[in-house]
Order: C-alpha cells, then structure tokens, then sequence
C-alpha cells in the first residue's frame, strides 16, 4: 500500500508555503474540525503545538484563541481569525502578523481539497530573522504537509 501524502506546492513569494491534498470527505465535515481550535492538536504536524487551547469551541470572524507552543523554547501565542467564509477559507494570525490559511474546495462525490498555506510574505524584518533563526520557514511546508495528512486520517476514519 503506497503511503498517503500531501503535495508541497511550488511557491514564488518569499516566506510563503503551501500544501494540498484531497481528502474523501464531505468539505463540511472537514472545516468544522479546522474551526474547532480544540481539534488543532490532533492534526498538528510540526509538533509545535503543545495544547492548552483556549478560545470558543467555534471559530467565527474576529474570534480569538490561544494555545501552547514550542518552537526551541515554550511560548504561549494569540490568534485572531482574519478571514472566515462558512465551508470554504478560514485564516488567522498572531502579533507577528503571519497568517495560516485552510482553503477548501468540493471536489463532488464526497470529496474535498484542502490547501494549506503559510504566509509571512509581509511581516516586519525583525519577525522575518526570528522565522528565520527557529527554522519555521524551513521546516513549515513538510509540517503542514505532515498535518494534511494527519487531517486527512482523521476525516476518513
């Protein structure tokens, strides 16, 4: 059996990464998972996410949620959900202003496509050497790859 795996897609824009993968489930019952910041531990697959999530158990547009991390040293991070279309996108970011992104596209049939995206394109020079010096921007397309695949298990199990 060939191993499940997300495509990192080829980006042109500094600081930027993408993933994709199609998962056999209906696009609905995927955004409720990603609009759960409760779930995010379960398919997180950088490994950085280290749970104690607060925040409302559903993400709405403004809506704000903290959680654990650990990237080389503990923190505790604030996201604010930026943009928000019921079954479609859904984007946040923290004070670093880099955002996380989940687009979703029905495919029909039960099937939908997920795409991942990481964007630091317009953060302040002293965010891009931190992203720089964790090795975030190195690590991140194999992570969000590895957490679309995870989601992936998740919804068609």
């Amino acid at each position: 059996m060939d191993k499940v795996r997300a495509q990192i897609l080829e980006v042109t824009i500094p600081r930027t990464a993408s993933a994709r993968i199609v998962i056999n489930a209906p696009t609905q019952q995927i955004f409720d998972l990603i609009a759960d910041p409760r779930c995010h531990p379960l398919f997180d697959g950088s490994g950085t996410l280290q749970g104690n999530i607060s925040g409302p158990e559903r993400l709405h547009l403004g809506a704000k949620f903290g959680m654990a991390m650990k990237i080389k040293v503990p923190y505790r991070i604030t996201n604010k959900v930026v943009a928000f279309e019921e079954g479609r996108k859904i984007s946040w970011c923290h004070l670093m202003k880099w955002t996380w992104s989940y687009e979703l596209k029905d495919l029909g049939a039960g099937r939908t496509e997920v795409t991942e995206t990481f964007d630091a394109s317009e953060i302040p020079w002293l965010a891009g050497k931190w992203l720089a010096a964790s090795g975030a921007i190195k690590h991140n397309p194999k992570w969000m790859a590895k957490s679309l695949v995870q989601l992936k298990a998740i919804c068609e199990s």
